[in-house]
C-alpha cells in the first residue's frame, strides 16, 4: 500500500502516549468503569469546571443539567439495551465502553487521526472479545454491543462501517472494511419482523469488503477474498474469489490462486443455517411489540 510514514511533535506524542495510558490503566483496574467513562468525557469536552459547579450546588440551566448528566453512561440508553436476548453481565460493561467510544467520536478531537487511532485501538482490547495487534479503527464505526467481536492481527475498519454482534461475529487477520460496510449477525422474520434470529458471521484472513457492501448474518466470506463495492453477500463466498452484485456472485477467482480455490461454477452455498445460534428468553419477559401489526394473512 503506497503510504508514508507520519510522526508527531516529541511534545504532542508525549502527551497522546500519556493520555491513552492512564485510560487504559484505569480501565484495567478494579474502578468502576462508569466513572472512569463519565471522568474522560468531562475532560476531553472541556466541561470540567461546569461540572464542578454543578456538583457543588451551583446553578446550571436545564439544557447544561442534561449535557452533564449524559457523561454518565449510567444516564443513557443504548438501542442494543433494549434486545431481550442480550447478556446483561457482559453487556453492563460494554455499554460503559461503547458510550465512550462513540462520544469521543462525536468530539472534535477525533479528527485527529493519530491520537484517534491510539485511543479506539485501546478501547477495543476492553471492549471487544478479542482484539489483536496493530489494528486501525476510523471515525464512525458502530457495533451492537461490542463484546461478541473478535478482531485479528492487522484489521483495519474504516469509516461509517457497521460491525452488528448482536449474534456473534469473528473478523480475522489483514481484514480491510471499506467505507459504509454493514456486517450483520442477525436477521428478522420476514412475516413477523419482531421475531429475531442471531448467527455467526464470519470474516477469514486477508478478505476486502470493499465500498458500501453488506454481509448478511450467518454467512462466511472465506480467505483472501473480495466483495465488491455495494455488493450484497447471500450465501458463502469461497477463498480467493471475487464476488460482485446484489447479490454477490463469485465472477472471478484472484490471479494466481487458481489451483487452490475451489471453480466458479461450485461457489454461491447457503451455510447459514450452520451458523445460526440459539438463545433462551426468561419466562417472565415483559415483551414490548413496537410495531401492535395483525400478523394473520387475509383469508
Amino acid at each position: 500500500m503506497t503510504k508514508r510514514h507520519v510522526s508527531l511533535p516529541e511534545e504532542a506524542e508525549a502527551g497522546m502516549r500519556e493520555f491513552v495510558a492512564e485510560v487504559d490503566e484505569r480501565l484495567s483496574s478494579d474502578e468502576d468503569t462508569c466513572s472512569v467513562v463519565e471522568d474522560v468525557l468531562i475532560d476531553l469536552s472541556g466541561d470540567r469546571e461546569a461540572y464542578d459547579r454543578w456538583q457543588a450546588g451551583g446553578s446550571v440551566s436545564t439544557a447544561e443539567r442534561v449535557r452533564l448528566q449524559s457523561y454518565d453512561p449510567c444516564h443513557t440508553t443504548l438501542e442494543s439495551e433494549y434486545y431481550a436476548e442480550k447478556d446483561e453481565e457482559k453487556f453492563r460493561r460494554s455499554k460503559h465502553l461503547q458510550w465512550l467510544w462513540r462520544q469521543f467520536d462525536s468530539l472534535p478531537i477525533a479528527d485527529n487521526v493519530e491520537f484517534a487511532l491510539r485511543f479506539r485501538r485501546m478501547l477495543a482490547d476492553h471492549l471487544f472479545e478479542e482484539c489483536g495487534e496493530n489494528c486501525r479503527f476510523f471515525k464512525g464505526i458502530s457495533f451492537t454491543y461490542g463484546h461478541n467481536i473478535t478482531i485479528g492481527d492487522n484489521t483495519v475498519v474504516h469509516d461509517d462501517a457497521h460491525l452488528d454482534d448482536r449474534g456473534k461475529l469473528t473478523i480475522g487477520d489483514r481484514v480491510s472494511v471499506s467505507d459504509g460496510v454493514h456486517v450483520y449477525s442477525h436477521d428478522h422474520d420476514v412475516v413477523d419482523q419482531t421475531s429475531v434470529r442471531n448467527f455467526h458471521t464470519i470474516i477469514e484472513d486477508d478478505v476486502r469488503l470493499t465500498y458500501d457492501s453488506m454481509v448478511r448474518a450467518g454467512n462466511k466470506v472465506g480467505e483472501n477474498a473480495i466483495v465488491g463495492a455495494r455488493g450484497i453477500v447471500q450465501h458463502d463466498i469461497p477463498a480467493h474469489h471475487i464476488a460482485v452484485g446484489m447479490p454477490a456472485k463469485s465472477v472471478k477467482i484472484k490471479p494466481g490462486w487458481e489451483s487452490v480455490a475451489i471453480p466458479i461454477e461450485d461457489a454461491g452455498v447457503n451455510r447459514q443455517e450452520q451458523r445460526h445460534l440459539e438463545y433462551d428468553l426468561d419466562d417472565n419477559l415483559e415483551v414490548f411489540d413496537e410495531f401492535q401489526r395483525d400478523l394473520e394473512p387475509p383469508n
